[in-house]
Parts: C-alpha cells; sequence; structure tokens
C-alpha cells in the first residue's frame, strides 16, 4: 500500500517543536501543500524553510496565539482562499500542565483549557466550511492517554485533554455526514522537550539517566515513543487508506495503559529519595 498525500492541503498547529514539527516534516516530505503556526515567528521562519526543503510544494506560514479566535479565522481562510480549500488539519498545539487541588486556581484550569481543547474548537470551526464544501475533510487532534487513563495527579491536564477527547469523538460523529473524519491521538511518553522540564523539578542528586529510566518503566516497549512515530499515525489517518474511522480514540503509547496511573507515585519516591541522597552526601561533606 501507498500513501499518496501530495495533492492535499495541510494545517498543522504548534508546529515549531516536538510532534508538531514532526508532524509538519512527515507531511513536507509528502509533497503537501502545507500551512504551519506557532507562537514564535523566529522559529516558525526557519521551520518554514526547513520544510521547503523537505519538499513541501508550498509553505503558508503564520505567528499566532491558538487563544485568538479572530486570528485563527484569518489564518484558516487565508490558507483556504490561496490554496481554494483546506483538506486536513492537525490540532496539535498545547502542552501539559500540573497541579493539585491546593495549588490550583480555577483559573488556571480555563487558562489550560483555552490552549488545549477551545484551541482545538476554534480551528474545527474555522476549517469546516471549507471541508463541507468539498464534502471532504481530515481532522486529527492531539491530545494525552492521561484524558483517556486520568492519573491521580495533574488536574488541569487530566480533565482538559480528557475535554479533548470527547471533543473529538463527538465531532467525528457529528462530521462524519458531510465525509470529515476526525479522531484523537493520545499520546502516551514521547520524547520532546517536556521531559526537560520534568527533570528539572527533581533534586540535583537524580541523574537524568536515573529520572529517564524510571518514567519509561511504566511503558510496555521499555522506551519513549518517538514524535516521527506520532507524525506517522498522522499520514495514515490523512490519507485514503482511513476512510472508515471516525470518532476513533487512539493511544499512542507503546502499549501504556492503566500502568500511567503509577507514574507520579514512582516521580515523588525519586524525589524523595534524591533529597535523602542530597542530605546525605551533604552531612558527609561537613564532617
Amino acid at each position: 500500500m501507498h500513501i499518496d498525500l501530495s495533492a492535499k492541503r495541510v494545517i498543522v498547529t504548534g508546529a515549531s517543536r516536538g510532534i508538531g514539527r514532526a508532524t509538519a516534516a512527515a507531511f513536507a516530505r509528502e509533497g503537501v501543500r502545507l500551512a504551519i503556526c506557532s507562537r514564535n515567528p523566529d522559529t516558525l521562519s526557519a521551520v518554514a524553510e526547513d520544510m521547503r526543503v523537505l519538499g513541501a510544494a508550498e509553505v503558508i506560514a503564520v505567528a499566532l496565539d491558538v487563544r485568538n479566535t479572530a486570528a485563527v479565522r484569518a489564518f484558516v481562510n487565508q490558507v483556504a482562499e490561496t490554496w481554494g480549500g483546506v483538506d486536513v488539519l492537525v490540532n496539535n498545539a498545547g502542552q501539559g500542565k500540573g497541579g493539585s487541588l491546593e495549588t490550583l486556581e480555577p483559573e488556571d484550569i480555563l487558562d489550560h483549557a483555552n490552549n488545549i481543547q477551545i484551541a482545538h474548537f476554534r480551528f474545527v470551526q474555522a476549517v469546516v466550511p471549507h471541508m463541507r464544501a468539498q464534502q471532504w475533510g481530515r481532522i486529527i487532534n492531539i491530545n494525552a492517554l492521561a484524558g483517556a487513563l486520568p492519573t491521580p495527579d495533574g488536574i488541569p491536564s487530566v480533565t482538559n485533554r480528557a475535554a479533548g477527547i470527547a471533543l473529538a469523538k463527538l465531532l467525528g460523529q457529528q462530521l462524519a455526514k458531510d465525509n470529515i473524519l476526525v479522531n484523537s491521538l493520545n499520546m502516551g511518553w514521547i520524547d520532546t522537550g517536556q521531559w526537560d522540564r520534568h527533570y528539572k523539578e527533581m533534586p540535583p542528586s537524580i541523574s537524568r539517566e536515573e529520572f529517564l529510566e524510571m518514567v519509561v518503566k511504566v511503558v510496555p516497549l521499555g522506551r519513549f515513543g518517538r514524535p516521527e512515530e506520532v507524525a506517522n499515525v498522522c499520514l495514515f489517518l490523512a490519507s485514503d487508506l482511513a476512510t472508515f474511522l471516525s470518532a476513533a480514540s487512539i493511544d499512542v503509547s507503546g502499549g501504556l495503559q492503566g500502568a500511567i496511573a503509577y507514574y507520579p507515585t514512582l516521580k515523588r519516591e525519586m524525589q524523595e529519595m534524591g533529597l535523602e541522597r542530597q542530605a546525605t552526601l551533604e552531612a558527609a561533606s561537613a564532617a
């Protein structure tokens, strides 16, 4: 089987790094007309040039904030008017946010929602009229496994990703009659910059290798996923090989399922071990 996407007009949000950049690159190699956005204009300009080198037929790159409804609509309309329509939308922008009942304000959850499922809704609402006009469309919403299998930590990420998955399922049913297929990809442990952020929460006595070994303990495949592996699933869902798949919730997680609930416990145990180790080292140094 051969996936031929060369005639497609594709939008990828949050395309400046990580999963978004890898997904944009995968589509570029297919020779699509590619529209990308992110908040950083300097980074985005460099990514756009990379996409041209990789083989994208044309590239539109616009710096915008996915929380800005007017900016989102203007971007989508620019793409549709320039290329005569939109075929594929990959809603990737947004990242996780931690916090507990004791540390969060209600507004923190609302602000995170505005970057996740509400941003997904904005882009879907903007592209659907163009997809309906041609009676063809593919929408892929990037979510997180924690939304499908809640963990006992990180209220904003768990609740807003769960809402994002529900939104994709609802839209996948509602828009199927227009031949617009909507699916959710739920990320497990993908090797992106977020793990650098998580590692910084560890005491200095914990090595990066120890931390990463702990993280993948709950993954049956025993490793992180690569952004390119997520991109491959996006290519499939955007193709004519996935014509009877809509309202699906697909875990891209290396087999990780219920064990995700143990990760917060493992992380706390490692933090405590690191603090104890650090105290021992300081005591020995002072002796």
